[in-house]
């Protein structure tokens, strides 16, 4: 008898896996279940739904019902929902929305595909109209629709992680008046500080109003949202987009004591198995392990998804044993004309892991500077300060940041040390890098740094001890008039032999450039003469977020 396999979402992670299998094996008698009207559809793709720069719905199904099953030959069912799982019997109880019906599904082998939900807070007010999470297409075609009638005039994103601020531009550039409440330090939470707070900088710039470390207390309206209260202010908004977050759907698993991992969402092995027999799970409801830590991590998203899919697949399909052995959580995002991506660990976590790092902040070009179009992008490195492993990278510009950061993954999931990304042979001609890429010149700057032929300093440990630092402005007077570092002195890097003694000796002393060439040069000019307590801005004033002077 053909086997019979149900599958319990679709989306990205279910119609991989669905697709997979039945790829692997045409005689397997595979359905999927999904309580939602579509199948399958471009979730990324939502803000630029809701922003007009994909302009109709159908672009956003990437398959319907029908066309899946002429293509695959599955059975689809949407708008029935799964209630319950009978392991013993090996059947799952489903329910047609729209006819109330009850339906037995039998199984063989079962996938759980049954992604995330929107987190929203227990505030006053989450229930009135206009207030939305953006999560399926639903959502968006509500949000569409209110924009193109005309009905909102100022809009209140609530989080500041992708979603938020990719419909944070989308909205903005309809015209309307955004502002936007994150309750933690910065935006872009999973970046470190100074990385997130340029891109915060530049939000800020294009007409983003941003309030951070601010905490939503209730939404206000009579039927409609009116206003949105802080534990700071009151924001007036005809629109409020909930994006504080999504949450594993674990439910119909733990009811059948399917094993939870410490993140919160379903545990599997590599296999994509769970610990009970016969029954995976997948995509946005199941945990991973993180590459470099080898620890359990939660990462929801689409790549992620149609990996964890296919491997599954693979061993429902042909019973075989393919595996995936962790990810990374790498992921890019588009700001306005800013771009900004990360790979592995930040610095933050890193430290949390037990690591000692080493990090480098480093500004460059995506192309030769003399080739038309070129733009700048800041790249931070993390280390292991012992081994010299590669742990982590954040890279934001205007420039081309998806291939530097892929680069680093790639070095990452091949334990390559620092040395090892310096001397990576890449490709190069003016209209695509510079002769020595943005990731190699980080790589060496670090490099330096491990071998101490410099030290650096981050522009968050600088902010906070300006006023016992003795900070040295080595650009030439024009640039230093611009805005510079609150208390630095002017000596551009040409006088410094000539003007060192108008410095302390004894004391600690930053040198600031606009990138840190000059500084470098000043650095080894300061030491030839003596100065031992020296160090250099990471990254120099392009990547200096904070107030200047």
């Amino acid at each position: 008898m053909a086997e019979k396999i149900v599958v319990i979402g679709g989306v990205a992670a279910g119609t991989k896996t669905a697709a997979k299998i039945k790829r692997e094996n045409s005689k397997a008698e595979v359905v999927i279940i999904t309580k939602d009207a579509h199948i399958s559809y471009a979730g990324c793709g939502l803000p630029y739904y809701i922003g007009g720069v994909i302009e109709e719905e159908r672009e956003l199904v990437v398959k319907t019902p029908e066309d899946f099953k002429l293509v695959t030959g599955i059975d689809v069912f949407t708008k029935h929902e799964a209630v319950k799982i009978n392991k013993e019997e090996k059947n799952v109880e489903v329910k047609d929305l729209t006819t109330e019906e009850m339906k037995i599904f039998p199984y063989d082998k079962l996938i759980l595909a049954t992604g995330a939900t929107p987190f929203v807070p227990p505030i006053e007010g989450k229930n009135l109209s206009g207030v939305f999470s953006v999560r399926t297409v639903s959502d968006a075609l509500k949000i569409r629709e209110m924009v193109d009638n005309g009905a909102v005039k100022k809009a209140v994103v609530v989080g500041g992680g992708f979603i938020g601020l990719e419909v944070a531009e989308n909205l903005h550039e309809r015209g309307i008046g955004v502002a936007l409440v994150e309750l933690i330090d910065h935006i872009l939470p999973p970046f470190d500080e100074e990385v997130a707070l340029y891109a915060q900088n530049y939000m800020c710039e294009e007409g983003i109003n941003i309030y951070t470390r601010e905490k939503v207390l209730s939404l206000v309206g009579d039927e409609k949202v009116k206003k949105v209260v802080t534990d700071k202010r009151e924001i007036e908004a005809d629109l409020v987009i909930m994006s504080v977050g999504v949450r594993p759907n674990i439910n119909i698993a733990k009811e059948i004591g399917v094993e939870i991992g410490v993140t919160g969402a379903i545990a599997v092995n590599e296999h994509m198995e769970t610990n009970i027999k016969d029954i995976y799970a997948v995509g946005d409801c199941a945990e991973h392990v993180n590459l470099v830590t080898g620890k359990p991590a939660w990462y929801p998203m689409g790549s992620t998804a149609n990996k964890m899919g296919r491997v599954a697949g693979i061993n429902i399909g042909s019973e075989g044993k393919d595996t995936l052995k962790g990810v990374l959580g790498t992921t890019v995002v588009k700001l306005f004309k800013l771009n900004a991506a990360k790979t592995g660990l930040s610095e933050r976590d890193a430290k949390k892991a037990g690591f000692e790092v080493e990090t480098a902040l480093v500004p460059a070009n995506d192309k030769a500077h003399y080739y038309p179009g070129y733009r700048e992008i800041i790249t931070k490195l993390i280390v292991d300060k012992n081994t010299h492993r590669v742990l982590g990278a954040q890279v934001v510009g205007e420039g081309v940041v998806d291939k530097p950061i892929d680069i680093i993954a790639t070095a990452i999931t091949f334990d390559a040390k620092v040395e090892d990304l310096e001397k990576l042979d890449l490709a190069y001609a003016p209209p695509f890098s510079m002769a020595m890429s943005s990731t190699i010149v980080a790589a060496s700057v670090l490099t330096n740094k491990l071998t101490g032929r410099v030290k650096g300093i981050g522009p968050i440990a600088l902010k906070n001890r300006l006023s016992e630092l003795q900070i040295v402005d080595t650009r030439d007077e024009g640039s230093f008039m611009i805005g510079t570092i609150p208390g630095a002195i002017n000596i551009p890097s040409g006088e410094i032999y000539m003007r060192a003694d108008e410095l302390d000796k004894e004391k600690e002393t930053v040198l600031v450039c606009k990138l840190g060439k000059n500084a470098y040069l000043a650095y080894i000019k300061l030491k030839e003469l003596g100065f031992e307590d020296i160090k250099i801005l990471d990254g120099g004033m392009n990547a200096y977020p904070f107030e200047r002077e």
